[in-house]
């Protein structure tokens, strides 16, 4: 594909509590690929993957924590020019999910684009032990102002359509994006505002 053809570049974060299955979903969404020993990462990891929502190729640089988060060395520089953030909590553990204010905290001070788009993945819905109902999700997700679904990272279910929800939602907030690439942004946004998306109706934001 041309490097023309591309939108824009996006630069996507995935935080959350360490133990969530972020590195999971990452994976799931680049390579279709599932490992249930999947080892923590020490470092960033990052990867590069193009997505097409509403007729709009968009480069998106995913960047995943991946293990760091229990050291707590998140720098600036990591938050720096991302436009959307994937905040994950692991629906079988109830401290993943009181974390959650933590890290919006966090975003919140090293974020440098304020109206960034942040969508919250309630993880592992696979498994049955479950200990956050999907309403308390919901709840807190609106109460945040955050788009929200439910997922799977071991089967698929959910992953696909978070990142194209994001996606969809950053390239109608022309002002995060359009200052970052020569073509002059919402021009070239074909789509209108649809409700549900991608997920039909399932994504919600309050």
């Amino acid at each position: 594909m041309a490097e023309s053809d591309v939108l824009t570049t996006l630069k996507i974060l995935i935080i959350g509590e360490s133990g969530v299955g972020k590195s999971s979903l990452l994976l799931r969404f680049t390579d279709d690929t599932f490992d249930p020993e999947q080892a923590a990462t020490i470092g960033v990891d990052f990867k590069v993957k193009t997505l097409t929502v509403d007729g709009n190729k968009t480069k998106l640089a995913i960047w995943d924590t991946a293990g760091q988060e229990r050291f707590r060395t998140l720098t600036p520089s990591y938050y720096r020019g991302a436009q959307g953030v994937i905040l994950v909590y692991d629906v079988c553990s109830k401290s993943s999910f009181s974390k959650l204010e933590v890290w919006l905290n966090e975003l919140e001070t090293f974020s440098t684009k304020h109206d960034l788009i942040k969508m919250l993945v309630g993880n592992k819905i696979d498994q049955a032990r479950r200990e956050v109902s999907k309403e308390d999700g919901l709840k807190f997700a609106r109460k945040h102002q955050m788009l929200f679904i439910e997922a799977s990272a071991k089967t698929k279910e959910g992953v696909q359509c978070a990142f194209e929800e994001l996606v969809e939602k950053i390239i109608q907030t022309p002002g995060l994006w359009e200052t970052d690439t020569k073509k002059g942004g919402v021009d070239f946004y074909k789509g209108g505002t649809q409700g549900g998306g991608a997920c039909g109706g399932y994504c919600v934001i309050g």
